[in-house]
């Protein structure tokens, strides 16, 4: 439920995404974020580097392993999402 919890925060999951592909600067993170609070950004990083998830390396701020793993996890709900809208939209509903 921890986990949950964090990734619950708002910012917390599109700040993931932003990283996916490598690091980012601060300036960075937050313009690929449509511009989130400073105030915010940094509270949801912090949070973050306290548990492990991402660190600020030399570059920005980037995924620890913990985090890439977690990546993973979550690209294979994206995708099983993905197929549930689908399933969901050939039957007429919506998700």
């Amino acid at each position: 439920m921890a986990l949950l919890d964090l990734l619950g925060q708002r910012w917390m999951l599109r700040i993931l995404w932003e990283l996916r592909r490598g690091p980012l600067t601060f300036r960075a993170l937050r313009a690929s974020c449509d511009d989130v609070s400073p105030t915010v950004l940094n509270g949801r990083l912090k949070s973050l580097r306290e548990v492990g998830i991402i660190r600020l390396g030399d570059d920005g701020y980037e995924m620890t392993a913990m985090g890439e793993e977690l990546g993973r996890q979550l690209r294979g709900l994206s995708e099983w999402a993905e197929r549930w809208a689908e399933a969901l939209n050939a039957d007429g509903s919506t998700p």
